[in-house]
């Protein structure tokens, strides 16, 4: 369910040439613009934002992950630039450059520690794209920048405590910790997806480890479970046509699900008792108010949510069980970039404790 937005009111935001702000007595001053980013191996994300987190512009670029990356934040760079130009602003009518990026992340000094599918280790993304820019930016992992799209204008609704967990071709997540969002000591806290929850016989996962949740409850895992049961199974379904085509998707499986299939019923259950064991030990640690599921995956709504609250509500301590919401995210794609949004008023602007 996608959040209603106001129109913003185009009048409040500086033009090229309009008096760098200077308003007459009595009226307010102008307010300057936010560019949210969200850093994918694909495409890039970019947004114009309001202050008050409204959508002015949306575009995305391909990223180029070419000489191991080194070209990404030029590439963010110019196609800040060239929407500017088209709108007739510049860059001093831009706040801050809040941007997500994949792997884990240094807040202080918008360090990425490792971003193996860009190329990055080590890479200073923070100092390289303000240098480039001559824009202030505020780096944060991906993950958690969704956290705080959502815990601000999403379903978390304002919540100080929220857990977010992103149900993809991964699985990511970020922690919020009122309204701090956490980030341990290297960057890494949240990596939900890399708790381990097969200690026999587990799948190679992609960080190098076995049996992660990443492996079964992401869209490939839930595909490849798919694949695997329809292998061996003597049971009737309704996937063992799209099975027998190579081309079973997870949506094909929540469909089947919907349908009261028997098989799909047996995937599903397979994959959310996992993930529901792995959020009830999230929410046994930190009590939040909202758990909140996104990603591609969590399209399949009230098919997830139904059967994930069943066993969360089996594995999980009883106060958390009566306290902890369960939700799927709101925001979509937009996510991101209004997290990013949310943390240049937070660190640039300072307009956010």
């Amino acid at each position: 369910m996608k959040s209603k937005r106001k129109r913003f009111d185009k009048s409040r935001f500086l033009l090229a040439g309009d008096a760098s702000g200077f308003t007459k007595k009595g009226e307010s001053k102008m307010e300057k613009m936010i560019v949210g980013v969200d850093l994918g191996g694909t495409s890039i994300k970019l947004a114009l934002l309001t202050n008050d987190g409204q959508f002015i512009e949306k575009w995305e670029v391909p990223t180029d992950k070419s000489d191991q990356g080194i070209h990404i934040p030029k590439t963010i760079t110019i196609a800040i630039e060239d929407k500017l130009k088209e709108m007739n602003k510049t860059k001093d009518d831009v706040a801050g450059i809040g941007i997500g990026a994949p792997g884990s992340v240094r807040l202080e000094d918008g360090l990425i520690f490792a971003a193996v599918n860009l190329g990055w280790v080590n890479f200073p993304l923070k100092s390289v794209l303000e240098k480039e820019s001559g824009i202030p930016v505020i780096v944060d992992n991906d993950a958690n920048i969704a956290a705080v799209g959502e815990m601000w204008k999403g379903a978390g609704n304002g919540a100080k405590d929220v857990v977010m967990i992103t149900l993809g071709t991964g699985v990511g997540g970020g922690v919020i910790v009122n309204g701090q969002v956490a980030h341990g000591i290297s960057g890494a806290a949240g990596e939900i997806g890399h708790i381990t929850v097969q200690t026999e016989n587990g799948v190679l996962c992609n960080c190098g480890k076995t049996g992660c949740l990443e492996t079964i409850s992401s869209a490939t895992g839930i595909v490849r479970i798919a694949n695997e049961t329809l292998q061996s199974t003597t049971k009737d379904t309704i996937l063992k046509k799209k099975f027998t085509e190579n081309a079973i998707s997870t949506k094909d499986v929540f469909d089947a699900f919907k349908d009261g299939d028997e098989v799909a019923t047996d995937i599903v259950n397979h994959v959310m008792k996992y993930l529901a064991l792995v959020l009830a030990g999230v929410g046994n640690t930190l009590n939040p108010e909202n758990i909140i599921i996104g990603g591609g995956v969590s399209n399949a709504g009230e098919l997830l949510l139904k059967p994930l609250r069943k066993y969360f509500d089996e594995y999980a301590f009883t106060t958390v069980r009566e306290s902890t919401k369960l939700s799927i995210a709101q925001l979509g794609n937009d996510a991101g970039a209004i997290g990013a949004a949310y943390l240049v008023k937070k660190f640039i602007t300072k307009e956010i404790n």
